[in-house]
């Protein structure tokens, strides 16, 4: 633990002041949020991780939680541009960077004028993102990574912060495009959303059968969450953190020395270095959240299982005796000792 005694040393005060402002800032979110949206208390929490490590998320779950009210209230609480792009087979690549059109210039010539497409926001929600072919869902990629999109030829940054926030229904699978590994590797957490219990669907149906919904407060601004997101880099990690999360994600890894034998039948494919970069990420995100000047271990074998899930392919063994990737997490973070 002395490595991690010397690294928060180097954080300065202004950091220190710094967190404790985010982690009361976060507070005041889940509380404002917690007027409209009933329970999923987790669920932000990851969305918040997400971005205020400045990463994406795919929110997976049945029509009817809530999902595309979350984000949007999400967003407007902390006053940031939002957009909502329906994916369908028919939707074009255009459709979501945009395209150049012909229209009169003052001087009474035709010009190309780039017309911005919805993918132009803060936050991005792209709903059902898997129904759309692979061709538009590549469009996404760029932007995702670069924080850019290129329409012929021509370059465009996206406003900061950018966050994609995509959903897929688990449920109904008929013409669908599945997601390949590339662009699920982009998604930092995959958030799993499930039914509410019986006291939280009671007060869902009281609340969203009377008057409109309560208008939410503006909590922060576009500077302020990338502060925040800037001060989520500084976090210190001691070293035997970085040694666990490598150690963990190496282990998801069939063909890898350190897998356990009973996962070698169950997994096609682990997780790569991507992994371990988000787990860093994650848990530093967490810890601020959470008021701490330091990443620690319970930090990463929190979001352990939102980051990992979607980067493990189990096999047709493991469909058969109804092992999920979940479970093998969870299994791994139990196994794994503290470095």
């Amino acid at each position: 633990m002395s490595s991690g005694i010397a690294d928060v040393k180097k954080l300065s005060d202004d950091d220190v002041q710094a967190i404790d402002r985010l982690q009361q800032a976060y507070r005041q979110l889940v509380d404002e949020l917690g007027k409209v949206i009933v329970g999923q208390r987790d669920t932000i929490e990851q969305l918040a991780i997400c971005l205020f490590a400045r990463r994406h998320a795919l929110l997976m779950g049945v029509p009817g939680l809530a999902k595309t009210l979350l984000v949007s209230k999400l967003a407007e609480t902390l006053s940031l541009n939002f957009n909502r792009i329906q994916f369908t087979p028919d939707l074009m690549p255009m459709d979501i960077t945009g395209t150049d059109i012909l229209q009169d210039s003052e001087g009474g010539r035709r010009e190309f004028q780039f017309i911005q497409g919805p993918v132009f926001a803060n936050i991005v929600l792209a709903d059902e993102i898997n129904r759309a072919p692979p061709k538009t869902q590549a469009a996404m990629l760029e932007a995702m990574q670069e924080q850019r999109v290129t329409v012929l030829g021509k370059v465009f940054d996206l406003p900061p912060p950018f966050m994609v926030l995509a959903t897929q229904n688990p449920v109904e699978q008929e013409g669908t495009y599945p997601l390949p590994e590339a662009q699920l590797d982009r998604f930092m957490s995959l958030i799993e959303l499930d039914y509410p219990n019986e006291e939280e669907e009671i007060q869902i149906a009281r609340t969203t059968t009377g008057d409109d919904l309560v208008t939410l407060r503006h909590l922060m601004s576009a500077e302020d969450i990338i502060g925040h997101q800037n001060l989520v880099r500084r976090i210190p990690v001691p070293d035997h953190i970085y040694t666990y999360s490598a150690r963990l994600v190496r282990k998801t890894r069939p063909g890898g020395e350190t897998s356990p034998d009973w996962l070698k039948p169950l997994v096609s494919w682990g997780g790569g270095p991507r992994a371990v970069q988000n787990l860093i990420l994650g848990a530093k995100a967490r810890a601020a959240l959470h008021g701490s000047y330091m990443v620690r271990s319970e930090d990463v074998k929190a979001v352990a299982p939102s980051v990992l899930t979607h980067r493990i392919i189990t096999t047709f063994a493991a469909q058969a005796e109804r092992v999920s990737a979940k479970d093998i997490i969870k299994r791994l973070i139990e196994e794994t000792p503290d470095a």
